[in-house]
């Protein structure tokens, strides 16, 4: 995917440039498999980044979308219907999260260097590892993220027609927690044990679950403990994550989890570790920045809604939000996303398309 795409922005006339994420990002977190880590295997792909000088003056545009699916996406075959609609054969995902995305930045700038108009200097960034909480982006250096000149972005990368823009995203924080007891046998000493999983599961029964407030939210998906029927289990983890349009809000949601968690496993004679990641960084975009300005003005120009409204999940713009950059994701045309019933439409396509050279040769 980012031998094509870096071949494509050539042809477009782009500077391209290739970090090396898969080293510093994917193989830290362990997907990529032993004995494949070693530098400069053809099979390894970094974030792409392309520069194309403008022919006016102007502060730069930056747009991004991710060249990642999820699974299963091996094999995938699309079918193109006569109403416009595309799917895959329902085996696999069709890819559209992110690649309609990718498809609409490309033909956006096709259009305009094609129209002949003149344009300000245009950025992309065409990242790895996106559904992995934006491992890709979240690799950068600051050395790397200095080359971005745009304090503008644009991320097609959310369902719904084009038209819509999420100007707001949470913090997201993912935790396990481990509680230590002690094993004993389970028929003939009991007493003797400190039962994990008991403990573990206490601890959940008082953490509120859901939504904490109307910003908030706070889910365990994983509890696994034990190793057999016969033993007082010594062992149990427990996994879940934390969001909320506030970060501070997600810390203290955090922190209480964390002492509920080492409360309980304490009142057993057991002990609790509880280890977290900070995925995703809470931004809001505001109502009068250039992003919304620019997006809400193109949007009428083409007939489109030109809503804002928030987006619960998350994607590079979190990441482009943390380095200063002001941006919005925009809806691109992706429907039913992560399940092998995803599918687009070339209206769609087409009108993303348009929207992403609207953006580029908008002047005000």
């Amino acid at each position: 995917m980012a031998d094509c795409l870096a071949a494509k922005l050539r042809e477009l006339g782009f500077a391209v440039e290739e970090d090396r994420a898969w080293e510093k990002a994917l193989s830290e977190e362990g997907i990529v498999p032993e004995g494949q880590k070693e530098a400069g295997r053809s099979d390894r792909a970094g974030n792409l980044y392309g520069f194309l000088q403008g022919t006016i003056p102007g502060q730069p545009v930056l747009f991004s979308a991710h060249m990642d699916t999820v699974e299963p996406s091996k094999g995938k075959k699309a079918f193109l219907e006569p109403d416009g609609t595309i799917h895959s054969d329902g085996t696999t995902v069709l890819g559209a999260d992110d690649v309609a995305g990718l498809v609409e930045i490309l033909e956006g700038i096709r259009a305009v260097l094609e129209s002949g108009n003149p344009h300000r200097d245009i950025e992309v960034l065409f990242p790895i590892a996106e559904e992995l909480y934006t491992v890709g982006t979240s690799s950068m250096t600051e050395e790397e993220f200095g080359k971005i000149r745009a304090k503008e972005a644009y991320v097609p990368d959310m369902s719904g027609m084009p038209g819509t823009a999420a100007n707001r995203a949470p913090s997201l924080i993912s935790f396990r927690a481990t509680v230590t007891g002690r094993a004993s046998h389970a028929g003939f000493e009991p007493e003797k044990g400190i039962h994990a999983i008991q403990a573990a599961a206490e601890a959940v029964t008082k953490i509120k679950m859901g939504h904490i407030d109307e910003e908030t939210t706070c889910n365990i998906g994983v509890i696994q403990g034990g190793s057999g029927t016969n033993i007082v289990p010594e062992e149990c983890t427990a996994e879940g994550e934390i969001r909320s349009y506030v970060h501070e809000k997600a810390l203290a949601c955090l922190d209480r989890v964390t002492e509920i968690f080492r409360q309980t496993a304490e009142s057993f004679g057991a002990s609790a570790d509880v280890r977290y990641t900070v995925h995703l960084h809470a931004y809001e975009t505001g109502m009068e920045s250039v992003p919304v300005r620019r997006f809400r003005r193109v949007c009428r120009s083409l007939g489109l809604t030109g809503d804002i409204t928030s987006t619960f999940g998350g994607s590079d713009n979190n990441t482009f939000a943390e380095h200063g950059i002001e941006g919005l994701v925009l809806s691109c045309g992706m429907y039913q996303a992560h399940s092998v019933k995803e599918y687009t439409r070339t209206a769609d396509l087409a009108a993303g398309a348009k929207l992403i050279a609207g953006l580029i040769l908008d002047s005000e």
